[in-house]
Formats: C-alpha cells, structure tokens, sequence
C-alpha cells in the first residue's frame, strides 16, 4: 500500500476511531506517573467553522501533550465549548433559529473538525457553557461572590450598541464601534451587576512576578491594572462648603495648577448647576461626550475640547489662588476621582488646553519642557516657583508636598488602579441566567443553591428589546417568583451574565465534568492543578487571563481551590495569515478551510505543516504550495521499511551520531515549543538514512517514536505493520545514547583578514597550538599568508582568525 492509498482509503479515519474507541488519551485521575496539565483556550464555535488558523495552537498542544505521555507523564488534555455570547444570539435572530438549535449544530461541525485532525483530546471531559449542569456551577460561583459583597448592583455609565441592544465592554469597542456589529456605540447610565475585581488589584499586579507568561502579556495586565502612587488633593469650591478631590502623580507641581477639569459625568455640574451662568452650552457638551468611548475620549492625539463652568472657581489649597474650573472629554470619571489638578507646563494634554483656551501656564521644574520625556525621571530638575519647594529636586519635593497637604488636612498619600470593577451584566436572552430575585420587603436575594441551576426559558422570541431590559423581562411567567427568604412575591434579575463567565473557571470543570455535588471534586483538584501549559491567542491578553485569575483567587480565598494562580505557562501562538499575507476573514476572501487541506494531503501534512511554517508565536502566512515539501517528506517516511536490513548489518558510527542527535534535539525543541526546528531535524535525519541506503529495524522505530506527536496516523500505522500489537503512544520515548553526540572531529574555519580561506578537519579537542599550526600549514592559507602574520586569534572550536 502506499502512501496515498493509505489516505485515500480513510487510513487515518481508521486510527481515530480506534483511538477514541481504546480510549489511549485517556487522563487517569490519581496515580504513580508524574501529572502533565495542558490546556488550550477552548473555541468559541461560530457557523463558519475551523479556518486553517485554528487548528494552530491545538496542534502545539498535541504534540506537547503525545510527547509528554511517552515520557512516561499521566497527561490531561481536555476540549470544550464557550458557546454563550451575542454571535449566536444574533445569528439566531437573523436565521429565526433558536440559539440552542444554532449552538449545538456549530458544536458539531467544530467537533467534527478537530477530531479529523487527530488530536488527543480526553472526550470523556468534554464541556459545554451553555449546558445547565455546567453553568449551574458558573452561578453557583456569582452566589460566592455576592455572598462576599464582590457582586453589586450599580448605575453606571457603559458603552450600549443601539444595533446590538446591549452593553459592551471595552474591549468589544474599537475606535467608538461595535467590535461585533460595526454600529456607533453610545454611552448610557444603566443599572448594571458589577464583580470588585478592584478588590483584587494588588494581588492580581503581584502575582504576575511568580508567572512564566510572555514578558509582553505580563506588561499588558500592569498596565491594565494601571498601578500608581500619590496624594489626594483637595480643591474646595469658592463661596461654598463643597471640595473636589483630585488624584495626582505629581503632587510636587500643585504650584503649577492653574485650572481644574472635571469629567462631563462629575456630580458638581449637578450640584452647581443654578451658579453655572452658561448651563445650556455645559449640557449641549455633556451630551455630545456620551457617544465618544472611554478611547476615544482619552486619545493623545486628538483635538481637545471643553468648556468653562462659569460663575465657578476652585482654590488651590498650596497658594490660595482661584481657578477656573473646565469640562472636558478627556476626563473620565471612572478614573481616579473624575477631576484633574491641570498643570500646563509640565503635562502635553494639559499644554495643549491651555493654548487653545488661553490659560495661564506656570513653570515650576527648571528644565522640565513638557516635549522632553526626561521630565518623567523624577530625580531630574529643579524646583522653582514653588515657595517652600524651591531648589529641591522633585522626588523630595512629592514627600514634602505630601507631608505638607495632610499637616493642613487637605489631602493625603494615596494609591490609585487605572482598573475598573467588571460591569458583568448583558440586556441579552443567550447567557447564564443570573441567580438573584428582587424582592420589595427583603431587597435582592440570592436564589437557594439547592435550586440551582436557574435554566433559561425556552422562547419563541428572544430579540433585544432596546430598552435596557434583557428579552426575558418581557417572559411574565418567568420572571415573577416568591421570595426564597420571606416566601413573598418577587421578580428574578432578567440580566443574564457575559460570554466571560463561563470561560472565568472552565478549566476546573474538566478535571471533574459530571459531578453534580461540587464543581469539582477537592482531591483531583489538588492532584490536577495548576495548569502545566495554557496555550492561546494573544488577544486575550488582559481581559479574560485577569477575570479568570480574579475567579480563581476567590474560589482560592474561599478554599475551593488549592492555589491562587491557576496557569503556571503561559504561550501565545501567532496568527496564521491567508496567502495574500492579511488576515483570514470571510470578506477577504482568503480564508482556508482545513477540511480541503486534509482532504487533499490528509490531517498528518496539515499538522505538520501549521507547526513547520515558522515559529509558534510568530505571524506567517499560510501557503497551499509549500505544503506540498510537508507531504513529499512523510511520503519519504512512509517507503523506509524498504530500506530496513533482513539480517544484522554493520554500524553506521555517522548515522548513530546523526539519529541520536536527533532525538536529543526533537525532545528538547518539543519542550520548549520549537516545533519547526525539530521537523527540520528530522527531515535530516531521514534524508540520511535515504543516504546510508540500509538501516537496522532500530533505526526505523526509533524515528516513527520521536515522529509520532507530529504524525500521528501515518506512525501508527507504520508502527503496526512493523508487527507490533500495541499502540505507538503506549511506547516509551527513545532514550539517546550520550556518548553518540559528542562530537570527535570539527570542522574549524580558517579566516585570513576576514574572509573564510580554508576549512579545517580537526579533532574536536584540539589545543589552541596544533590548531594555529595546522591552518598556517595548509596550502589555501599560505596562498594569503606571505609573512609573519600581525595577530591570530583562536576562538575555541569555532574558528581561526589570521590577520596579516
């Protein structure tokens, strides 16, 4: 047979099923074997299916996962399903299909998918967010963190899309536009659940130091989190008994304030209002602010705008000068106290306001130009115009100004979180119901857990109603209910919860999916736990690595859990791109669709391919062309028994040296996920063997074993007809031979005035002396070596440099 007709024939079909059906990869709870937990980002299953990008991180972590358990390692490598969230909501309104309907027919395709690509998922384990007896326990964990005044109920302002009828994170709006739909977004006051991820920010900003994430994602969540230090001022308002507190950085520059600017949202404009003489102009701008986004709002190089609240002034606390007091979109109120101390000389967006508006800009750092980034550096400069600040550098002068603001009682230290608590409610039908009711004697009371879960009602209608209420709001027999504490009448909480909540935990759930008492059981949590490996996209950097830390520390507060961090490794994969070198989108056009690769070359070509086309975590373009080298090489793998020697023949030393080489190195580069590398080293190796034209039957294992994570169908099968009754992955990884790889002779090239003249063979221990002599006695050399040569220069086991 060859290798085609093993394609053709459903070789590979044939070994998937008979995996799935020995149940090979299988986790075992407990045991003598070292535990392996590797995780992928479970998919968001939409109804376009896998693209060729997919696949990639799933192929990384398959190989990971095959390698580690011929290591000898009991592996859990587990697949699911986020499959809440507003794409299947509103492709359900717009195909009239039920969301459960379109759901599980994307889970099946998806599932599909994978499963013809080999991997060695535990199926056993599989999960799904929108299953009641998985979400029971996602609700079950809210109750903990109401229970613990972590979940609260507020009016906050929040992006809404008027298409998609519902709030949006931030990271669902991009430039003022619906990551989902394309729609304006615009900013709304609504009553919202929000989770105090706040509560959480130190340990959260601490806990990435004991990580072995990327640098870059660990430099994303502090940013994030946005932790800083400095003083709270208090700013009181002239001719009344009201003070405005700011936050700043810098309270050193207090002599340099000389305008305040509250955000559009501040209470004071509120409370003033009948001593704001220009009230009509302030609520024309007030209103324009509420379309723009946070980003928007908050962009650098956008025009500033603002207006002056006139008839009111603020006093600077430090020289007792009035101030005029601005309102501008550049100020959010959910940053610090939602009012800035403005000091135009010594800030880019505060100059720039000044210009524009005319106001009055006070150097107080000599030398600190606002355009020189040095000023950052707070042991640089001097202070001026400051009175008892003067001729201090500014790092002693924010401990004096400290010490001065809470001696006359108007500010004090403070720390400040760029970080906002989690607004983690939807207007939406397609999400886990949240567990509450709404009672006019007792307040809001969580559901029993006894009761749970809260299960959605089935409905016929289920569109957005565009008020602020969710569509189960409009479902009467739903939504009224009786009170679990005094039995009287009340209505559920009709919000239901983000697609974020059910991927907040996921990862537990798997090492115990069909327990109905807890969401796991204690003891393989202890055994499983932390995840060894967890391998995704990039794109989910800050938002949901940060919500499922926040979970998993509060499940550890509460001891449901047996460590703070869930993820000890962290690796991002880069994006696969079409052929045109953009990224794979329906509109483009350049989307690839992984069925027709394995179709044509079959499931082990496409593995190989996604992991030989480059790095893991770099971006590379995809290409049909050049799968085909992929394809010739396992073809080459296929035809090696023909080679294989009938009876005992004599040792190959250069070959020995070249397959124990390469065991060693596919191991290592396996290890450290430099899957391309590994393939390159074992394309060598085959070509080698090819070269030597007879191998022993050793050989011929020992290259299906270390080939096996990367191909697999084709290994098994070679392995079999080799007349082995087991599977391959029931083997043990081959151990190479040290004494094979080290080198005893070397190449060393012979450099004369920089240009490589003579290449030398050498025994790899050669002494620097016989070395030197060696090169200035070959006749190459002495062709550029007329006289004593300036300097020679021997660098051990690399090269000789002769300069003349």
């Amino acid at each position: 047979m060859t290798y085609k007709e093993f394609l053709s024939q459903g070789g590979e079909q044939k070994w998937q099923d008979k995996w799935l059906a020995d149940g090979i990869d299988r986790a075992e709870d407990f045991g003598d074997k070292p535990k392996k937990y590797v995780l992928d980002m479970f998919p968001y299953p939409s109804g376009a299916g896998l693209h060729v990008g997919h696949p990639e991180g799933y192929t990384a972590t398959d190989i990971y996962s095959r390698y580690f358990r011929l290591k000898g390692f009991n592996v859990l490598h587990p697949m699911g399903w986020d499959a809440f969230g507003l794409p299947a909501e509103n492709y359900a309104i717009k195909t009239g299909t039920q969301p459960s309907i379109t759901t599980a027919a994307n889970v099946a395709v998806f599932k599909r998918q994978i499963q013809a690509l080999g991997f060695s998922y535990d199926w056993d384990r599989e999960i799904n967010t929108t299953d009641p007896k998985y979400y029971k326990w996602t609700q079950w964990i809210f109750l903990q963190l109401f229970k613990r005044g972590l979940a609260y109920e507020a009016t906050v302002p929040i992006n809404w899309c008027p298409s998609c009828k519902t709030g949006l994170s931030n990271e669902e709006v991009k430039d003022g536009i619906c990551d989902r739909c394309g729609s304006k977004v615009e900013r709304r006051d609504m009553r919202q659940w929000m989770l105090k991820i706040t509560a959480y920010a130190d340990r959260l900003l601490s806990g990435l130091d004991k990580l072995d994430w990327p640098e870059s994602i660990k430099t994303q969540q502090r940013n994030w989190i946005g932790r800083s230090e400095g003083a709270e001022v208090e700013f009181q308002i002239s001719n009344y008994e009201l003070r405005i507190k700011v936050y700043t950085t810098r309270p050193d520059t207090l002599f340099g304030a000389t305008y305040m600017v509250i955000a559009p949202e501040h209470e004071l404009v509120q409370i003033l209002s009948g001593q704001i003489s220009n009230l009509k102009e302030v609520n024309t701008y007030i209103a324009q602010s509420k379309n723009k986004s946070d980003l928007e709002r908050t962009d650098l190089n956008k025009e500033k705008t603002g207006v002056e609240l006139k008839g009111i002034k603020a006093i600077n606390p430090v020289n007792g000068k009035e101030i005029p007091v601005w309102l501008s979109d550049y100020v959010l109120s959910g940053y610090g106290t939602g009012a800035i101390m403005a000091v135009p000389a010594h800030d880019e967006r505060d100059y720039e306001f000044a210009k524009k508006f005319k106001l009055e800009i006070i150097e107080v750092i000599k030398g600190g130009d606002i355009t020189k980034e040095a000023f950052t550096n707070i042991d640089c400069g001097e202070m001026v115009n400051s009175d008892f600040l003067n001729g201090l550098v500014p790092a002693e002068a924010i401990k004096k100004m400290t010490a001065w603001l809470e001696e006359e009682g108007v500010g004090k230290m403070a720390v400040n979180y760029k970080l906002r608590d989690w607004v983690f409610s939807r207007q939406r039908y397609w999400g886990e119901p949240i567990p509450l009711v709404h009672c006019d004697k007792c307040g809001i009371v969580p559901i029993d857990e006894k009761d749970l879960p809260l299960t959605l009602p089935e409905v016929e209608k289920y569109e957005p109603t565009g008020t602020g209420e969710s569509p189960l709001a409009t479902i009467a027999e739903w939504v009224n209910t009786t009170c679990p504490k005094c039995g009287g009448p009340a209505k559920r909480e009709t919000n239901t919860m983000p697609q974020w909540a059910g991927s907040s935990w996921y990862w537990l759930r798997y090492i115990d999916p069909e327990n109905d008492k807890v969401f796991a059981d204690s003891k393989k949590l202890k055994y499983w736990l932390p995840v060894d490996l967890y391998l995704g996209g990039a794109e989910h950097a800050v938002l949901h690595l940060l919500y499922a830390r926040f979970w998993n520390m509060v499940l550890f507060d509460i001891e449901a859990v047996p460590f703070e961090e869930p993820f000890t490794k962290l690796v991002n994969q880069g994006l696969i791109l079409g052929e045109d070198g953009e990224k794979m989108s329906k509109s483009r056009g350049n989307v690839v669709n992984p069925d027709d690769i394995v179709k044509e070359f079959g499931a082990d070509t496409f593995r190989m391919f996604e992991m030989f086309i480059g790095p893991l975590e770099d971006m590379k373009p995809w290409s049909t062309k050049n799968i085909l080298g992929v394809h010739r090489f396992l073809g080459k793998v296929w035809e090696l028994p023909s080679i294989v020697a009938k009876e005992e023949i004599e040792t190959n030393s250069e070959l020995e040296i070249i397959l124990n080489k390469t065991i060693k190195k596919v191991g290592e580069d396996i290890e450290k996920m430099g899957f391309n590398t590994a393939i390159s080293a074992m394309m060598m190796l085959v070509s080698a063997m090819q070269e030597a034209k007879t191998i022993p039957q050793e050989y011929l294992e020992k290259i299906l074993l270390i080939l096996s994570p990367f191909a697999p169908h084709l290994t098994e099968q070679m392995w079999r007809k080799a007349g082995h009754m087991e599977s391959i992955f029931k083997e043990a990884w081959p151990i190479y031979d040290q004494a094979k790889i080290i080198e005893t002779e070397i190449e060393l090239p012979v450099q004369v005035n920089g240009k490589v003249r003579a290449k030398l063979k050498l025994p790899a221990d050669v002494e620097e002396s016989v070395a030197t002599k060696a090169a200035l006695a070959d006749p190459m050399v002495q062709k550029y070596v007329m006289t004593e040569p300036r300097k020679i220069i021997y660098v051990k086991g690399k090269m000789i440099s002769i300069v003349v």
